[in-house]
């Protein structure tokens, strides 16, 4: 698997239409035949920070992901509502094993 965790802070403002835009992109890639999960999650102790869990059967399905119309358009809308630049990291699936998923 190639997993991607992407960390976004948001303007306290910017909050209910960045949960709006990243929902829409969260669910269209979903669909995605290269993606295993894309899961989006909320800090509890400062709601302004956010979460994007996405799994990829392999680097070609983020590929994939980077070119389709719902990641596009997200990719151009939110970056004036947030606090920060997004940044992320990548890991190395261990447990459960990639056949398990």
């Amino acid at each position: 698997m190639h997993i991607l965790l992407v960390y976004c802070a948001v303007k306290p403002d910017k909050v209910g239409p960045f949960i709006a835009a990243t929902i829409e992109n969260a669910r269209n890639s979903r669909k995605e035949p290269g993606v295993v999960r894309f899961d989006f999650v909320q800090q509890t102790e400062d709601p302004t920070r956010f979460s994007l869990i996405e799994v990829y059967r392999s680097p070609e399905g983020l590929a994939a992901h980077r070119l389709a119309p719902h990641y596009l358009a997200w990719a151009e809308k939110v970056p004036d509502m947030l606090a920060e630049p997004r940044t992320r990291a990548f890991y190395t699936n261990i447990d459960p094993s990639d056949a398990a998923w």
